[in-house]
């Protein structure tokens, strides 16, 4: 089954999510070699991260052939496609709100970091997300989980608790706590949106892409000057190589994946598949970076890619049936 408004099949949408989820997993990797490699902030990376990336989706969307507009062979056409012939009014309320929830997204994430530590923002951030997507997609997009779908969320924040909490000694403050539900919050609506307009007839998502880009950049700007801009390295070519992937895989090519994904899956499915980013993080740190394999680790990657198995052939069967309308 295809998505009516975008032409993307729902099938490959799951897969673009995907490797979207294994694909953000990598840039924690690649961001702890650039802290090692430099004295580079997180601020000023998710900067360079977003400015480099919208770079390259500009590039590319240069060097794309132009088309017709209707997608060209294969569904392309809502990854790629061409920009938008006359930007509406509507497109620019769109590449706003979505820049913006990205820019929320990420800069309370790494503040709720710096708060409150790395376990325990990324278990609120990551878990609050899929509970407020699913309340926000049965109110607002009539979206139903089903028992099945709820109890396949519950086992992947359970799988999520575990992998990173699981023998950890972390210290909660409500302060940090606080951050990371608003970084949560701004990722839902971004989920919310882009799913919104993707059933309701939104056209280009990688002129979206595009556009959230230039604006989450624009609201990262002042952060990451006030933490410093220039990194100072003794290995240059080493960090333009490592800043490089991170915008061009975790960033530019997943990015442009996860819109185009999450206009054609349910947002509750999209935001347990994310829960894969976690998951490829720890299984790089135990192969690449020398941790050990924990029965915490192992039990929560478990659940969790129970988790998304689970819910994708769900969303795969769900795509045969006619939708609910928009609301």
């Amino acid at each position: 089954m295809s998505n009516t408004s975008t032409g993307l099949p729902v099938g490959r949408g799951l897969l673009y999510l995907i490797i979207t989820g294994a694909a953000w997993g990598t840039a924690g990797a690649a961001g702890s070699l650039v802290y090692r490699t430099s004295d580079l902030g997180p601020f000023a990376l998710s900067f360079w991260r977003c400015a480099l990336g919208l770079a390259l989706l500009l590039a590319g969307r240069l060097l794309r052939p132009r088309t017709d507009g209707t997608g060209g062979t294969g569904g392309t056409g809502s990854t790629g496609g061409t920009a938008p012939v006359r930007p509406s009014r509507r497109a620019f309320t769109r590449v706003l709100a979505t820049g913006v929830a990205l820019a929320v997204f990420q800069t309370a994430y790494f503040a709720a970091v710096a708060s409150t530590g790395l376990a325990v923002a990324t278990v609120v951030t990551l878990g609050a997300g899929p509970v407020l997507i699913a309340l926000g997609a049965r109110l607002l997009l009539g979206e139903r989980l089903g028992a099945g779908g709820a109890a396949a969320v519950a086992g992947a924040l359970a799988g999520l608790a575990v992998l990173t909490l699981g023998g950890s000694a972390a210290t909660v403050r409500p302060a940090g706590v606080l951050l990371a539900v608003v970084s949560a919050a701004g990722y839902g609506a971004m989920t919310l949106l882009t799913r919104w307009w993707g059933r309701d007839g939104g056209g280009d998502t990688a002129g979206t892409t595009v556009g959230a880009f230039a604006v989450t950049s624009l609201c990262l700007l002042p952060f990451a000057a006030h933490e410093g801009l220039l990194p100072h390295t003794a290995h240059p070519v080493r960090l333009l190589c490592l800043l490089l992937y991170i915008a061009a895989v975790p960033t530019a090519l997943a990015y442009a994946f996860y819109f185009a994904g999450a206009a054609v899956v349910r947002s509750a499915t999209v935001s347990v598949i994310m829960l894969l980013e976690p998951v490829t993080a720890a299984v790089l740190a135990v192969l690449l970076l020398g941790e050990r394999l924990t029965a915490a680790t192992a039990a929560g990657t478990l659940l969790m890619l129970g988790a998304v198995a689970g819910l994708a052939v769900s969303e795969a069967r769900a795509s045969g049936r006619p939708e609910p309308s928009v609301v």
